[in-house]
């Protein structure tokens, strides 16, 4: 397990790579920035706008998805100050928290029109479960329906234009080809859209769901998107994406922050709507040996905001912990709603833990410090 030189990611990140100086390219992509001829590509981006703004008033001008969060925010603020008159759709989340609520409602007040789409929970709940125990994704069901129900409803309602955020390729790190996207298709969400290898196919029959109430999680046909004409951008890509910028402008704009950072991570403005995100997050620490906070860590260290030293002593003592709680809210009570007891999650997240970067004893069973967390083999250094 090696970490970049500039930031903080490792190795075991998925579709990460590093040059020769064991820098990442994530680093790289950032660095490339630099090149950028942003004017041209805001010139570029308005004159797709006009191309797709309804011209008698009879339509909306395209379909931003959104969760309420700093990135939404940005975005609706953004084509508003364009000119465009959006609908905004949320897929809603799992486990939806009272700010994350909050958010929603302030995000409406910018003026726009807006859905919410609430998939069966019943349906839900066992995608959550099944998620958990087959992937180790207990919101999998989320991060596959913000990339479908939005789609299916720009194709329903003929809306061809969607706006999404960043390419999270091009701010993490990804395939060179991917990382300068600046449309998400199809291809795009079955390699990097949470799928995590679980076909929607895959899991009728499963737990006595039918393809009947698996409808929202099913991208549209290539036939449906060709006559919609659908075109689904990353408005990351005509702007610098910036997390912090875009969260210092959207509480300017009434969005609310946690009052604390977030468990396992080093800021307070992101993951504040679903309160199985710290589930979610653990997963990534089991699976690849880092968390939320090397993430957010690198991209401020990318822009200087913290140095990589820094970043090495707070993460030291923040990460890897058992996810006990998440804003606020206690674990027991975030797996009750989907029937699993805390023991049994633990037991789960051993399944999914990978032994190659952890401590184990002579008969192969993780060690875990006094305080019961596990002991990494290759700390971040």
């Amino acid at each position: 397990m090696k970490y970049c030189k500039k930031c903080v990611l490792p190795d075991t990140k998925p579709d990460l790579i590093f040059d020769k100086k064991g820098v990442c390219n994530g680093c790289l992509n950032y660095q490339n920035r630099k090149t950028v001829d942003w004017a041209k590509r805001r010139e570029e981006l308005g004159k797709i706008l006009e191309k797709y703004r309804s011209k008698n008033g009879e339509n909306w001008d395209c379909v931003i998805p959104v969760s309420g969060g700093k990135d939404s925010t940005f975005q609706v603020f953004r084509m508003l100050e364009l000119g465009m008159n959006p609908l905004c759709v949320t897929a809603t989340t799992c486990h939806l928290s009272e700010i994350g609520r909050k958010n929603i409602e302030n995000l409406k007040r910018l003026g726009v029109d807006y859905v919410e789409f609430t998939t069966n929970p019943a349906v839900r709940r066992k995608l959550n479960k099944i998620g958990l125990s087959e992937v180790g994704d207990i919101s999998w069901p989320e991060h596959v329906s913000i990339f479908t129900v939005p789609v299916q409803i720009a194709v329903k309602y003929k809306i061809p234009l969607i706006i999404w955020g960043e390419n999270p390729q091009h701010e993490y790190g990804g395939p060179a080809a991917a990382c300068k996207d600046n449309v998400l298709t199809r291809r795009w969400l079955e390699e990097f859209g949470g799928l995590l290898g679980l076909r929607v196919s895959d899991l009728v029959g499963v737990d006595g769901l039918e393809r009947k109430q698996l409808l929202p999680f099913i991208y549209p046909s290539d036939k449906e998107l060709k006559e919609a004409e659908i075109t689904g951008l990353f408005l990351g890509y005509y702007f610098p994406w910036d997390g912090y910028g875009n969260s210092l402008l959207s509480q300017a704009l009434g969005f609310n922050t946690y009052h604390t950072v977030t468990e396992g991570s080093i800021i307070n403005y992101e993951n504040l709507d679903n309160l199985q995100s710290g589930i979610h997050e653990y997963f990534m620490y089991l699976k690849y040996g880092f968390g939320r906070g090397s993430a957010i860590a690198s991209l401020h260290i990318r822009r200087g905001r913290m140095t990589r030293g820094d970043a090495v002593k707070v993460l030291d003592n923040l990460e890897g912990k058992f996810p006990k709680s998440y804003l606020g809210v206690p674990l027991e009570d975030i797996l009750k709603p989907i029937g699993f007891s805390v023991d049994e999650f633990k037991n789960i997240c051993d399944r999914f833990t990978n032994k190659k970067i952890f401590k184990t004893d002579g008969r192969g069973d993780l060690v875990r410090d006094e305080n019961g967390n596990l002991i990494k083999l290759f700390p971040l250094s």
